[in-house]
């Protein structure tokens, strides 16, 4: 006897019962940042967690040190629905939504556990659904990337001291008005640029976290490290709507779930690391700075005047669920 189309049906999903309906799903994740990294490690640790949950049928394929291009051309290449992720700050997203850039700001807070509540609070999930329509689909919202600090060619202990300096920083409004407003010259260049960008002179510092000047080995061309603080680095891992609208609800939920548990990861990472690294760089002959940060902040405040296009009262209330 024949089946008809519905038992047919009904007998394929039978024999594809499983976790994730036994769809087959490969992601690429792209970075800056080198092997060893630890945004590197985070990526090792939500591939084996994915790999983990679907029981292999959804696979992480991790390129780091910029191997599928710089940032802002792996976030264009997800839009285009190539199924990439990438790591990404909300300074990147303001051509989206310019309100996000609030929450790049410099002196912001030094609480990254306050600044995560903000993204699990209504006014984050609604910016979430906004920038779906917008073509960004957000994996990735707990990732702590670390606090930013400053490493230069010559001492830096005041903003006087960042006065005609290039400061390497990445293309995007936040951090470049930032770094102006403290007195540098912002210099806006991608990540794997900035080695042989200090080599050459082209630029005279960097500011980064501590992993990531360490990995980079920035502090071999550069050996003045002043620990201004001005940025606690949050980010975000994205990719684009129309790849994800794709796969399975399940699997996406999947991704998200798996990528909480790495995120939580990276702020176990972001604790541990710091210490280790002062020492390394003291030990390799890096001269370290920790300035009063009271000027830096009164310098920082001209930021948030420069950003007509912020909704009305952006800052007050921002300040206000960073205070709760």
């Amino acid at each position: 006897m024949k089946l008809t189309a519905l038992t047919l049906s009904a007998a394929l999903a039978a024999l594809l019962a499983g976790p994730l309906a036994a769809q087959d799903v490969t992601v690429k994740v792209a970075y800056e940042n080198n092997p060893g990294e630890p945004a590197d490690l985070v990526m090792h640790r939500w591939a084996d967690l994915v790999k983990e949950k679907s029981e292999g049928k959804v696979a992480l394929e991790l390129y780091p040190s910029s191997q599928l291009g710089a940032k802002q051309d792996v976030i264009e290449q997800g839009l285009m629905g190539v199924n990439v992720v990438t790591i990404a700050d909300v300074g990147f997203l303001t051509d989206y939504d310019p309100d996000l850039g609030i929450l790049f700001g410099p002196y912001l807070t030094d609480s990254p556990e306050k600044l995560f509540q903000i993204y699990d609070s209504d006014w984050f999930k609604q910016k979430e659904e906004e920038l779906k329509a917008k073509g960004i689909h957000i994996v990735i919202k707990n990732y702590l990337y670390g606090t930013r600090q400053l490493l230069t060619k010559t001492k830096v202990e005041t903003p006087d001291d960042m006065k005609g300096l290039k400061i390497r920083t990445p293309n995007n409004p936040m951090q470049i008005k930032a770094i102006e407003a403290m007195g540098g010259t912002a210099t806006p260049m991608p990540l794997g640029d900035v080695y042989p960008a200090l080599t050459q002179g082209v630029i005279d510092g960097v500011e980064n976290p501590l992993p990531v000047l360490y990995g980079q080995k920035l502090h071999e061309q550069a050996k003045h490290l002043s620990m201004i603080g001005y940025l606690t680095n949050t980010s975000l891992w994205l990719g684009g709507e129309a790849f994800f609208s794709t796969l399975d609800p399940e699997v996406v939920k999947m991704l998200e779930d798996t990528g909480r548990e790495a995120g939580l990861y990276s702020q176990e990472l972001a604790a541990e690391a710091d210490k280790k690294i002062l020492a390394d760089m003291e030990a390799q002959g890096v001269e370290i700075t920790y300035p009063d940060l009271a000027p830096f902040k009164e310098k920082a405040k001209a930021f948030y005047t420069q950003f007509p296009d912020w909704s009305a009262g952006l800052y007050d209330q921002i300040q206000a669920q960073l205070t709760n």
